[in-house]
């Protein structure tokens, strides 16, 4: 019987040894460190890192992303690869994973360490398809009522902050590195123009903040008056203002506590860029001009986070009429 010749052996995660890096490469020469330093943001530097920590495993059996020797994978690696994601995970982090593949083979060929046709043949997988539900959830107007008036009946600094805080978010559709980002000087108190910047490829839009808005965040300015530097201040139990960038976590916890004070339960801070995107599109605003107020480069993102159609499938159901009065005891 003829021996099957190595490059075409059955693909095992667990025994691919061919792709442990022995010798440690330099990380200005290494495919994994060189596509993360490509990323513009801490945030997509950690999530991408974590997805090539996840194909290491996969491929090597153990998740050193700088031992896996990314320049011999070929199409074989690759399409196990594809397959196994598949199988574990949701079709979209499925298909982010892939991404981070495609992008440490480019580095990889870019740093000369694969010819041409290697690197297009180990790139030609297919993204995974499939559907999921979606997640999060859209706020009632009840609820994004309710989390300002918890806001608006703090007498302390910290009402009038979060209040504007709260705005930033939704209607404005700021993420919470947005919110954080935020200068006062990317405020303009005549037009409620935001110029908002996002890590993504260094992208900047400008949404607008009006009506009960922008007047929320006249108050909040109000009290912080006009010193230059971030345009949100953490704010101490003492109620005293500290001149300095608020986090990530601390905007968490802000709505959280709101979230809590009204009664808003499950409150993510995502779900207020999902109510705007929504309430937008329901207010008959076109999906272009939306994509572009969220900061999204396709019109498909913003689709993902419109939960008009379970809200129209609940109304189409409610048309039914099932004849049931109940048991008769």
């Amino acid at each position: 019987m003829t021996a099957i010749p190595a490059s075409l052996t059955v693909y095992n995660p667990q025994a691919s040894t061919d792709l442990i890096l022995f010798d440690p490469q330099p990380l200005d020469r290494n495919p994994a460190a060189v596509y993360l330093g490509t990323l513009n943001s801490k945030r997509s530097q950690a999530t991408q890192r974590q997805a090539l920590e996840v194909l290491s495993e996969m491929l090597t059996g153990s998740p050193d992303l700088l031992a896996c020797n990314w320049s011999a994978l070929r199409f074989q690696h690759t399409a196990r690869a594809r397959s196994e994601l598949a199988n574990r995970y949701a079709p979209a982090t499925a298909n982010r994973i892939l991404c981070a593949l495609r992008g440490v083979l480019k580095a990889a060929w870019r740093l000369g360490y694969m010819d041409a046709e290697s690197y297009t043949r180990a790139c030609d997988v297919g993204s995974v398809t499939g559907e999921t539900l979606p997640s999060g959830r859209a706020l009632g107007a009840g609820e994004v009522g309710a989390i300002l008036s918890a806001c608006s009946n703090d007498p302390s600094p910290a009402g009038a902050r979060d209040a504007a805080l709260f705005v930033a978010m939704y209607p404005a559709g700021l993420r919470r590195e947005e919110v954080a980002g935020l200068d006062l000087s990317d405020y303009d108190p005549e037009t409620g123009a935001l110029t908002v910047r996002h890590g993504k490829r260094n992208k900047a839009r400008i949404t607008y903040l009006v009506n009960g808005a922008k007047h929320a965040m006249s108050d909040w300015l109000a009290i912080r008056g006009s010193e230059p530097g971030p345009l949100f201040w953490p704010i101490n139990k003492g109620g005293r203002l500290q001149p300095r960038r608020m986090t990530n976590q601390a905007i968490y916890n802000v709505l959280a506590k709101r979230g809590a004070q009204a009664g808003v339960k499950d409150l993510s801070p995502h779900d207020l860029r999902r109510t705007v995107i929504s309430d937008l599109l329901d207010a008959g605003a076109d999906i272009a001009t939306v994509a572009r107020l969220a900061g999204h480069a396709s019109v498909t993102t913003t689709q993902r986070y419109d939960r008009r159609p379970e809200a129209a499938k609940a109304k189409a159901a409610s048309l039914l009429h099932v004849p049931y009065h109940g048991r008769m005891i």
